[in-house]
């Protein structure tokens, strides 16, 4: 895995820590250090449908609204989907954390990921789009209260779909920043404005979770009644 030949990273190992919640704590020691992420599993096993999820430029796991990202990965294991949310290396660093990205993929899909989109906030919504326009995997990008720089790739992500929520309360970064991808990007592509929320999407939660676990069923294609 490279960025225009430039770096690149290989996974060397898997570090299985033990539980938390429902949740694998999973470190992927690599070339470039090891990146500390959290496996949600399917009970029946890991199927071809996966999601990845990246938090903004400080890191973390938990992602806005809340803890969306461990909410809403926790609702899709039952329903076959693995979620794999990934802390980076080096926050707020565009290319290692696309390369954290990037390795976080080649695991899924060494589980037998075959259908794999990428979630990420703010910085990490630039992070998912670079990563998405060069993983085969990759069947959508979801970018959530996201930037602009960095993410001109946004234009190289066709055919994969690309969602973009915004709140239009956004004091970081304006809705305007979700409506400029949009227009650069390629079709598949929606784009969700809340009216009165913020960047960190705490006022639209639950029309957030609503939206995004309706996007994620039908791209991954798997039923909230399996």
């Amino acid at each position: 895995m490279a960025d225009e030949g430039a770096v690149d990273i290989r996974l060397l190992d898997v570090d299985v820590a033990g539980r938390e919640g429902a949740a694998n704590v999973v470190r992927l020691r690599t070339s470039r250090g090891s990146v500390d992420t959290r496996l949600h599993r399917p009970a029946s096993g890991l199927g071809g449908a996966g999601v990845l999820w990246v938090f903004g430029a400080g890191g973390g796991l938990g992602g806005p609204a809340g803890g969306l990202y461990a909410r809403l990965a926790d609702v899709l294991a039952p329903q076959g989907v693995t979620s794999l949310r990934v802390d980076y290396r080096l926050p707020n660093h565009l290319v290692e954390c696309t390369l954290d990205v990037q390795v976080g993929a080649a695991y899924l899909e060494a589980l037998g990921v075959t259908r794999l989109v990428l979630v990420g906030h703010s910085f990490g919504g630039a992070v998912v789009i670079n990563a998405g326009a060069n993983c085969d995997a990759v069947i959508g990008v979801v970018a959530l209260s996201s930037q602009t720089y960095g993410a001109d790739a946004v234009g190289k992500l066709s055919p994969r779909s690309l969602l973009l929520l915004h709140g239009e309360a956004d004091e970081i970064l304006s809705d305007a920043c979700s409506r400029f991808l949009f227009e650069r990007a390629g079709e598949p592509r929606e784009l969700r404005l809340y009216p009165g929320c913020r960047h960190g999407l705490d006022e639209c939660r639950d029309a957030v979770d609503r939206d995004l676990l309706a996007w994620l069923r039908r791209t991954l294609n798997v039923s909230p009644s399996r």
